[in-house]
C-alpha cells in the first residue's frame, strides 16, 4: 500500500528523525537517492550535461548535493542559482569541490538549451500559488529544450497537500520523493505534472504517524478484501444486491448495472425498474421485480440510480431501505439531502465532476482543480462515504479519514455507461459485507484494471470494461 502524508506531518517527523542523526545525514541522504535516479535517466554519467534549478530551500540543496555526486562521475554540472545569496552553502560548497559551476537565472537559457537532464529544486513542499515570474521564465526554457526533468520531491509550482496547481509549475519526467509520497503526487492536477514517482527511503517510517492522509491500494491489498466463496456459501452468504436503475429512455444503464454487479461476485442480482426485459434478455440469471423495491425480496444493498430518469419515488424507496445503499447518477440529483443524512445504514454516493459540482453548489472546474477538499465536503455534507469519480478516483468517509486514491484508472473509461458498470460492481461489494470505503475502493480498483484490460491501448465500450472485470478480479486474486 502506498501512503501519503501532509506537509505538516512530513515536517514533524523530519526534526524528530534529525534530531536522532548527525547534522547534515538526511539531506544526504536524500541527495544519495536524488543521485541515482538521475543517473539512472541518463544512462551514461560521464560526459552528461547536467542543470540544477536551485532555490533558496532545502530542495535546493538536495539538488546541489546530487549535483556534486554526479560531477564526480564525470558529468558536466551547472547550477542555476535563483538567489544566490540564499543557496544552500553546504551544498554549493560541494558542487564547486566536485568541478561543477554555477550561472544566474538571468544567464541560465543557453545552458538549459544544451542540457540532458534538468533537476528541479526551485521550491519544496511548502510551496504555494504557482511560481514567480523568475522561476516561470526558466520553466519556459526548459519546456523548449530537449532535456529530461527530474523534480526534486514535489515539482515546483504544484501544492503537496492538495494536488491543486494554481498557475505555471514544472512538468516532470521523474518526480524523486523522499521519505513518503505527498499527497499532491497521487492526485490530479498535480498527479500529471509529476511523471513517473520514485520513493526514496530516508527512514521516516519509523516516526511517521499510523494514519495516513492518504492510501493508494495495491493488488495485495484488495487480493485481501476480495469477497471470496467458500464451502458453506450460499448466494445470500456471498451477497444479494438489488439494482434499482433505468428507464424507457435509458435501458442500457440498467443492463450495465446489472453486469457489473454479476461480474463483481454477487450471489444473486435483483433488478427492479422498466428495464426488466432486456436485463432478462442478456442476463437470463437475474431475479426481476415489478413491485418496486419494497416488495422486490430481500437483499444486502442497493444500487439506485443509473439511468433513472425522474423516477424520485423510487430513490425515496431505496434511500429509506435499512441495508447498504450506493447512489449514483440521477440519484443523486433526485435523493433527499435530508434522507441520506439520516440513513443508519452505510451510504455510498458516487458522482463525477460534474455531479459533485451540482451538488456542493459550485462550478465542475473548482471540483477538477480541487478534488481532495471536494470529496471530504462531500462527504462530511452527506454523512456518507463519497467515491468522486475522474482522473484520479478519490473515496472518503464522512469522518475524515484517511481517502483512499485508486492507481488503476485509465482514460479509456471516460466512455458512456462505464460509471453504471462500476455501480453494480461496487454494490455488489457493498452486499458481500464489504464496508462502504472497502466497497468503493476495491471497486474503482477492478473497475479501472478492468478498464486497462479491455482497452490496451484502443478505444472500448462501457460493455467491454464490465466484460475485462472478470480478468482484472484474476489478476488480482493472484495475491491470495
Amino acid at each position: 500500500m502506498r501512503t501519503a502524508y501532509c506537509v505538516e506531518t512530513v515536517r514533524t517527523a523530519e526534526r524528530e528523525l534529525m534530531a536522532r542523526l548527525p547534522d547534515g545525514a538526511l539531506m544526504q541522504r536524500a541527495a544519495a537517492g536524488l543521485a541515482a535516479a538521475c543517473a539512472d535517466l541518463l544512462g551514461r554519467v560521464y560526459g552528461g550535461r547536467v542543470v540544477l534549478l536551485v532555490g533558496s530551500g532545502d530542495n535546493g540543496g538536495d539538488a546541489l548535493y546530487a549535483g556534486a555526486r554526479l560531477a564526480r562521475r564525470g558529468a558536466g554540472v551547472t547550477a542555476v542559482l535563483l538567489a544566490p545569496e540564499r543557496a544552500h552553502a553546504g551544498g554549493l560548497g560541494a558542487l564547486r569541490r566536485a568541478g561543477g559551476r554555477e550561472v544566474t537565472a538571468d544567464a541560465a537559457g543557453a545552458v538549459i538549451a544544451r542540457a540532458d537532464l534538468v533537476v528541479d529544486g526551485i521550491v519544496g513542499i511548502g510551496g504555494k500559488g504557482g511560481l514567480r515570474p523568475d522561476a516561470e521564465a526558466l520553466v519556459a526554457a526548459v519546456e523548449r529544450s530537449r532535456a529530461a526533468v527530474v523534480a526534486v520531491d514535489l515539482p515546483s509550482g504544484v501544492d503537496a497537500d492538495t494536488g491543486e496547481v494554481r498557475g505555471a509549475a514544472v512538468r516532470a519526467d521523474l518526480t524523486v520523493t523522499f521519505g513518503t509520497h505527498k499527497p499532491g503526487l497521487l492526485i490530479d492536477p498535480a498527479r500529471e505534472y509529476a511523471g513517473s514517482v520514485r520513493l526514496v527511503d530516508i527512514g521516516l517510517g519509523e516516526v511517521l504517524p499510523d494514519r495516513p492522509e492518504l492510501q493508494a491500494l495495491q493488488h495485495a491489498d484488495v487480493a485481501r478484501l476480495l469477497p471470496v466463496p467458500t464451502g458453506e456459501s450460499d448466494k445470500y452468504r456471498r451477497g444479494v444486491v438489488g439494482i434499482a436503475a433505468g428507464s424507457a429512455r435509458y435501458p442500457g444503464a440498467a443492463v450495465l448495472a446489472v453486469s457489473g454487479a454479476l461480474r463483481g461476485g454477487a450471489g444473486a442480482v435483483r433488478y427492479v425498474g422498466p428495464a426488466g426485459d432486456a436485463v432478462i434478455a442478456r442476463f437470463p440469471e437475474t431475479l426481476v421485480s415489478d413491485q418496486g423495491p419494497r416488495k422486490a425480496g430481500r437483499v444486502q444493498a442497493w444500487v439506485v440510480g443509473p439511468g433513472a430518469g425522474e423516477d424520485a419515488g423510487t430513490v425515496a424507496e431505496v434511500v429509506e431501505a435499512d441495508v447498504p445503499v450506493l447512489i449514483d447518477a440521477d440519484g443523486l440529483r433526485l435523493a433527499d439531502a435530508g434522507a441520506v443524512r439520516a440513513r443508519t445504514a452505510p451510504t455510498l454516493m458516487t458522482p463525477h465532476a460534474g455531479e459533485a459540482a451540482a451538488l456542493l453548489g459550485v462550478a465542475r472546474e473548482e471540483v477538477e482543480s480541487g478534488r481532495l477538499s471536494a470529496v471530504r465536503e462531500l462527504a462530511a455534507r452527506y454523512d456518507a462515504t463519497v467515491l468522486l469519480k475522474g482522473s484520479t478516483t478519490l473515496v472518503a468517509d464522512p469522518g475524515g479519514g484517511t481517502v483512499r486514491v485508486n492507481p488503476t484508472g485509465t482514460a479509456w473509461l471516460a466512455t458512456a455507461g462505464s460509471g453504471d458498470v462500476l455501480s453494480g460492481l461496487a454494490g455488489s461489494l457493498l452486499a458481500a459485507g464489504l464496508s462502504a470505503l472497502d466497497a468503493g475502493s476495491v471497486g474503482a480498483y477492478l473497475h479501472g484494471l478492468a478498464g486497462r484490460f479491455a482497452a490496451e491501448g484502443a478505444p472500448v465500450g462501457a460493455h467491454d470494461v464490465a466484460g475485462a472485470i472478470r480478468r482484472a478480479w484474476r489478476d488480482v486474486a493472484r495475491d491470495l
